[in-house]
C-alpha cells in the first residue's frame, strides 16, 4: 500500500469522524431542548404524548416525540384538543411565574450585592468584608487604596477588626498630642478631592452595658454614619500631629484639630466621605468620632500628592475580555511599581 493512498484514507477517516460528531451534537442538541421545552398532545383515552412541537396536515397530527427523537403521526380525530390547549397554557404560565420568581430573586441578590460592594467607578466594586479605602486616579486611572489604621499602636489587619480607644485623659494634665511616626504616610492620593469609602464595625464596645450573670445583653448602640471626619496634620520633627487635647484639672476636655469640612453620604452598608473643597498638599486623617468629647487613637492616615509615584498594591478596574464598555464587578491588583 503506498504512502500517498495511506494518507487519502487518514484524510477521509478524519473526515467521516468530523460528520459524525456534528450529526451527534446535533442529536444532543435536539434531545436536549427536548427535554427542556416539554409539551403535551392530550389524547382523547387520557394518554398523551411529549412533543416538541406538532402540524395538522389533513386529518393527520404531524409531531416530533421528545421521548423518541423522532418524527411520528396520529389521526387528527384522536386529540382532545380543548384538553391539549389547557394543559400548554397552564405550563405557559407555570414557567411564566417561575421565570418571575428567578428574576426576583436575581434582583434581590443584586441589591445585597450593590449594599455589600458598590461599585465606585465602572468595572471597579469595592470588596466585601468591609475596610476603608480611597478612591484615587493616577494618570487617568482609577484605583482603591486600602488604607489602614495608624497610632500608638498600629492595627495591619484590614476589614471590620477595628481596634478602638478612646482618649483616657489624666486628671492633672494640661495637653495631650495624638501623633504619628514618620513624615509622610504610605500612601498618597494624586488628586485633591478624593472619595474615602468606610465599612467597620458600628457599634460601640465601650458603650456596652454591664449586666448581671444570667442576664441577657443589651443591643449594642448604633454610632452615627456621619462621626468619620477629616484632620488636617502638622508635622513636628519626626511625627505628624493628628490634634491636640487639652484638659482641665477638673476633668473637661476640649479638642484641637485642624478639621475640613467634607460631606459624608451613605453608599449601601458604606460611608462616603469626599471634602467639600480640593485638599492642598500635605499630610491627612480620617478620624472617628466615638462621641463630641473622644475619638479613636487609631485613626486612617493618608497624604495628598500629584507628584507622588504610583501606590503599590491598589485595586484598578477589569473588563472582560469581548464586552469592551461593559461594567464588571472584579478587581484586578495593580501590579509593583
Amino acid at each position: 500500500m503506498s504512502r500517498y493512498f495511506q494518507t487519502a484514507c487518514r484524510v477521509v477517516l478524519a473526515a467521516l469522524m468530523a460528520v459524525l460528531l456534528v450529526v451527534v451534537l446535533m442529536t444532543i442538541s435536539v434531545a436536549a431542548a427536548a427535554q427542556q421545552n416539554p409539551r403535551r398532545l392530550v389524547l382523547k383515552d387520557g394518554s398523551y404524548q411529549a412533543v416538541t412541537q406538532w402540524e395538522v396536515v389533513k386529518d393527520r397530527v404531524r409531531y416530533y416525540s421528545a421521548e423518541r427523537f423522532a418524527w411520528e403521526e396520529l389521526p387528527k380525530d384522536l386529540i382532545d384538543w380543548p384538553a391539549t390547549e389547557k394543559f400548554n397554557k397552564d405550563r405557559a404560565e407555570q414557567r411564566s411565574a417561575a421565570a418571575a420568581d428567578v428574576a426576583k430573586e436575581e434582583e434581590k441578590l443584586h441589591q445585597i450585592e450593590e449594599a455589600e460592594s458598590p461599585m465606585v467607578v465602572p468595572g471597579l466594586r469595592l470588596p466585601d468584608g468591609g475596610g476603608v479605602f480611597l478612591l484615587d486616579r493616577y494618570r487617568d486611572q482609577p484605583s482603591l487604596v486600602g488604607l489602614v489604621q495608624s497610632g500608638g499602636e498600629l492595627n495591619k489587619q484590614m476589614g471590620r477588626n477595628i481596634l478602638r480607644a478612646a482618649l483616657n485623659p489624666l486628671a492633672l494634665s494640661s495637653k495631650q498630642t495624638i501623633e504619628l511616626p514618620g513624615l509622610h504616610a504610605h500612601y498618597q492620593s494624586h488628586i485633591g478631592q478624593p472619595e474615602i469609602y468606610i465599612s467597620i464595625d458600628n457599634t460601640d464596645e465601650s458603650a456596652m452595658p454591664t449586666v448581671d450573670e444570667g442576664k441577657s445583653r443589651n443591643p449594642k448602640p448604633q454610632l452615627p454614619f456621619d462621626r468619620f471626619r477629616i484632620v488636617r496634620m502638622d508635622r513636628r520633627k519626626e511625627a505628624r500631629v493628628v490634634g491636640n487635647q487639652n484638659v482641665a484639672v477638673y476633668g473637661k476636655v476640649t479638642q484641637k484639630a485642624n478639621w475640613i469640612a467634607a460631606n459624608n453620604t451613605k453608599v449601601g452598608e458604606w460611608v462616603r466621605v469626599v471634602p467639600s473643597a480640593p485638599l492642598p498638599p500635605g499630610e491627612y486623617a480620617v478620624v472617628e468620632m466615638l462621641s463630641a468629647k473622644s475619638m479613636n487613637l487609631y485613626v486612617w492616615d493618608f497624604g495628598v500628592d500629584p507628584t507622588a509615584p504610583a501606590n503599590s498594591g491598589t485595586w484598578t478596574p477589569r473588563q472582560p475580555a469581548g464586552k469592551e464598555g461593559d461594567s464588571d464587578p472584579a478587581l484586578q491588583k495593580r501590579p509593583k511599581t
